[in-house]
């Protein structure tokens, strides 16, 4: 029997995973198409006009899958720095290592006394037991750390994350990955007045040498570039007629759709699409990015990756150090600083005005000294950034995925699974790899699957024609990512983490 055909929609993480998988295991009937005029999604990287080169976010490449490292191996080879995470909180006019909890012995007496005493009754309420689950992410936060980290870093930070009142979002998304607040050691810190700055998974990381973040994607395009077209755009979806139609006219047919478009989108794309799945898509929320790019003519000065700002002094709430990054990413004699600010119907920004107030931002907080040249200045906006967990998002994903899954649509990536707690870019990655698995070998996906509410839609027949369960390069492909994992931990250490700042996933 011939093989059945696969479309992919997006060359981000996702589509990319899939598009090599197939490849690998030697299947030929697929395409990939992608409305931008290069890969990557939100992992792709931009070279402005002065030299600098920026990224979507600040990314690092860390992973728990034995296949995403040795794909990160073949894609990139010898072209990689390794640098040693230095991470730092912006707060009350000093820097404080990170994890924030972990050395609040930085801050003002009276305020180390207030969290203090805020994990000591938090701790003492857990041991009596509350009557039920906490109602939204606003009264898990108070339940882990207590009123005085909630109010200084916790909620206003998160707010600057989320661009979402606390009260909208859920705490299942942290699930297992919770790590509690170890107090005795918090304790010693204060006592001792040490600085703790050895947690975490990723005490090093990995980043391309060339072309930022998006030098890791570009590299797939020698192992898909017949099967790739850009600069086309999905415009209708018909399930019944299995075809897709294109911006330019072109209409394709596909048997399977592997689809990275982000989910309130792809819903509206469909001819005869349910209600109740488009007023299920309705319930989805998600923030928008600025990022700006400040190029400084001189030499860094520090070693510290990335910073956090849960403050009023500036409208950003990471920067990113990229010049520390690879020695390419700013003209010689110069360093860059990238910054994220969110925005959404919660939390308005001024598009207009943000450079010149991340400017203003980095003064207040040191970031630029007295006599700074900034001698480049880079803006992107981009509409969707995070998908937010929401206390609906999870009701409406298994109405939206049930139904996709049963038109043989599979929507996968940051924002086609909408699920940010497997939107890293190894996960992203993965997800592509694994519904290719699924498809081509019957084998379960852990990935995607792992991270939904039960039961599941029923998984997909295999394709005909697909090769034998153990095709070429497959093992380590479902290794499941660790407990661990980065993004739940990150935000029980009293920050937002995404493979810190992984925004790369995104399709």
């Amino acid at each position: 029997m011939s093989e059945e055909r696969v479309i992919i929609l997006g060359a981000g993480p996702t589509g990319l995973g899939a598009a090599y998988r197939l490849r690998e295991l030697g299947y030929d009937n697929w395409a990939v198409y992608d409305a931008n005029d290069e890969v990557g999604g939100l992992a792709r990287s931009f070279t402005d006009e002065n030299g600098f080169t920026w990224d979507i976010g600040g990314h690092v490449m860390f992973s728990h899958y034995e296949y995403f490292d040795r794909l990160v191996d073949i894609l990139l080879g010898e072209d990689y720095t390794e640098l040693q995470r230095e991470s730092w909180v912006w707060i009350m006019d000093r820097f404080t290592p990170y994890p924030f909890q972990n050395n609040i012995h930085r801050l003002p007496k009276e305020v180390v006394l207030e969290c203090v005493q805020g994990l000591i009754g938090a701790r003492d309420s857990s041991i009596r037991g509350y009557d039920g689950p906490p109602e939204h992410f606003g009264e898990w936060m108070r339940r882990i750390f207590g009123p005085g980290i909630v109010k200084y870093f916790m909620e206003p930070y998160n707010f600057k994350v989320w661009a979402h009142p606390k009260e909208m979002m859920s705490h299942h998304w942290l699930g297992e990955r919770v790590a509690v607040v170890d107090l005795e050691r918090v304790l010693r810190n204060v006592i001792l007045d040490q600085d703790d700055v050895s947690w975490g998974p990723n005490a090093t990381f990995k980043y391309p040498l060339y072309d930022g973040t998006g030098g890791l994607y570009k590299p797939f395009r020698r192992f898909i570039e017949d099967k790739l077209t850009l600069n086309i755009r999905a415009e209708r979806i018909d399930p019944k007629k299995r075809t897709v139609t294109f911006d330019d006219g072109t209409v394709e047919e596909y048997d399977v759709l592997v689809s990275t478009v982000p989910l309130d989108k792809v819903v509206k794309m469909i001819d005869g699409c349910p209600s109740e799945v488009v007023a299920a898509a309705d319930e989805l929320s998600y923030s928008g990015g600025l990022f700006v790019g400040i190029g400084v003519g001189r030499e860094l000065d520090t070693e510290k990756c990335w910073m956090y700002y849960p403050e009023t002094s500036s409208p950003f709430y990471r920067v990113t150090y990229l010049s520390h990054y690879s020695p390419n990413m700013a003209p010689e004699g110069c360093f860059s600083m990238l910054t994220e600010t969110s925005y959404s119907p919660h939390k308005h920004e001024d598009k207009t005005t943000i450079v010149d107030r991340v400017v203003e931002g980095m003064r207040n907080t040191k970031l630029l000294e007295p006599g700074d040249e900034v001698v480049s200045r880079w803006l992107l906006d981009v509409n969707q950034t995070y998908p937010v967990p929401t206390i609906k998002r999870d009701p409406a994903l298994r109405v939206i995925q049930g139904y996709l899954i049963g038109e043989g649509i599979f929507s996968r990536g940051r924002f086609g699974a909408w699920m940010y707690e497997i939107g890293n870019m190894d996960h992203s990655v993965m997800q592509g790899v694994e519904v290719v698995n699924s498809l081509l070998t019957g084998e379960p996906e852990t990935t995607w699957a792992g991270a939904q509410a039960k039961p599941l839609p029923e998984p997909p027949e295999r394709l005909s024609g697909a090769p034998s369960r153990n095709g070429a390069g497959h093992r380590g492909a479902n290794s499941a990512a660790s407990a661990e994992g980065k993004n739940g931990m990150e935000a029980t250490q009293a920050v937002h983490g995404e493979e810190l700042g992984d925004l790369a996933g995104a399709e």
